[in-house]
């Protein structure tokens, strides 16, 4: 396999010769002045670069430095950069991190700390390429609205390929929320019909006595407000698809007319007594148990089989192995590049919480609270609580030893970080870790760092008393 790549945008020759025994397993870039280690920067793509703050013609100063750092987040955004600061720097180096750069280390640079922050940056920019992967090529489903590599959804898919070229009515069955309309649209785009109309309507969101005249359309005077000649979706969808969802919320006496014109292909719209030709296909869909429905009076049979040519059950979100971690990556990506976001991925207490919640909401459940997580996460990394998964609904109380490791470990931060006074230097010495190991910790746990903290009371010992 090649080797990363990783920039050393460094002046000093033997801090270079240094880092060239530090980091055999790289294939090494070095430039001396930030026009030099721009240019190869462009030029390489590395995931990684450390760089000097003092480079010439400003070596004992920070202009270039910071200016390299600018046109690294401006033309190389997913480059993690380390920069490399002088002895009592620290502000310089706060500075930095609050402009960008991943992290920083001060020289003379311990090697195997700097080393451990080089990989850690590497593995971080691999899996936000994952993700981003992930986010572009979700899906080995058929259908484009449909995300899924789960087995149960791919044979759904793979029904609604071999439906679509027919003329059959079709009664898609399944939960709220698991992509009935999708499925819908899918039936009509892959047919013989996808160039005219696709008309849907939802028969439980529409009141009783607007329903006929929505379906069938109106003459001018059929009533008080009828102003002119209307027509209804049945028409409208002509030559194309018709969607009736929620079809078992249809009152009884439309199911009467709408029965006529499935057996006819003929109808007639409110105060008319012209009939009219349609023709349509018609695919519905229903989240109820219609043969209840028979059996108790409130569905007419004769209707169903009509509707119900060929049945296709959905599976909801729960029975789709992997597909719930796979549409949560894909509305991430979504909704950063929506609302000009950058978080990387999810903690581990997040995924617990997604493997664990039952989604009764199914994919539109999903969608929500990934939507909502992705405008009100405050770190890099979402968490359970920002997708209003917590331990009090039970999405967090499960037994997997990585889930209550990453738990606790969250609890002991957060303790050291408030003993210390939320100083960092402090908070690592309590934890028993490298400061930049304590960096690494927040942002897995999707914490944020905060760079307003003054170097003195940032690194200062806790008062004894």
């Amino acid at each position: 396999m090649a080797k990363a790549k990783l920039l050393i945008i460094e002046d000093d020759e033997g801090l270079c010769s240094q880092y060239r025994w530090a980091f055999p397993e790289y294939d090494l870039f070095f430039a001396h002045t930030r026009v030099q280690g721009v240019a190869l920067a462009l030029k390489e793509q590395p995931a990684v670069a450390v760089t000097d703050l003092g480079l010439p013609p400003d070596a004992d100063g920070v202009s270039e430095g910071f200016a390299a750092l600018d046109a690294f987040a401006n033309q190389l955004p997913k480059m993690k950069v380390i920069i490399a600061t002088s002895h009592g720097e620290r502000a310089h180096a706060l500075r930095a991190v609050r402009s960008g750069a991943y992290d920083f280390c001060e020289k003379p640079a311990d090697i195997e700390m700097l080393r451990s922050i080089v990989a850690r940056a590497q593995r971080l920019h691999a899996l936000e390429e994952e993700n981003r992967a992930l986010a572009a090529a979700p899906t080995a489903s058929p259908i484009k609205r449909i995300i899924t590599a789960a087995e149960p959804m791919l044979k759904v898919c793979r029904t609604i390929e071999r439906l679509a070229p027919t003329n059959v009515s079709v009664m898609l069955l399944g939960d709220s929320g698991t992509g009935k309309e999708a499925l819908a649209h899918a039936l009509h785009d892959m047919g013989p019909r996808a160039k005219f109309p696709f008309v849907a309507i939802n028969c439980g969101a529409i009141p009783e006595n607007l329903l006929e005249s929505e379906l069938f359309g109106y003459e001018r005077g059929a009533f008080t407000g009828a102003v002119k000649q209307t027509i209804g979706k049945i028409e409208a969808a002509n030559k194309g698809t018709l969607f009736l969802d929620e079809i078992g919320d249809l009152p009884y006496q439309l199911q009467v007319k709408l029965l006529r014109f499935l057996q006819e292909q003929v109808i007639e719209r409110v105060g008319g007594r012209q009939t009219i030709p349609v023709d349509v296909r018609v695919v519905s869909a229903t989240n109820m148990n219609l043969d209840d429905q028979v059996s108790t009076g409130k569905f007419r049979n004769d209707l169903l089989y009509r509707l119900n040519s060929v049945s296709v059950r959905i599976p909801p979100l729960r029975d789709r192995p992997g597909d719930v971690m796979l549409l949560a990556r894909f509305f991430l990506g979504r909704y950063n590049q929506e609302f000009g976001r950058s978080l990387r991925g999810f903690t581990e207490s997040a995924i617990a919480a997604i493997e664990a919640h039952s989604w009764p909401g199914n994919v539109r459940e999903l969608e929500n609270r990934m939507k909502r997580a992705a405008v009100m996460a405050d770190g890099r990394m979402i968490d359970a609580v920002d997708l209003e998964l917590s331990a009090d609904n039970g999405a967090l109380e499960d037994l997997d030893l990585r889930a209550a490791r990453s738990r606790a470990e969250r609890v002991v931060v957060t303790k050291a970080l408030d003993r210390s006074g939320g100083r960092y230097a402090v908070a690592a010495k309590l934890l028993g870790v490298s400061r930049p190991t304590l960096y690494a910790l927040l942002e897995s746990h999707g914490m944020t760092v905060d760079m307003s903290v003054p170097a003195a009371s940032a690194d200062a010992e806790p008062n004894e008393k």
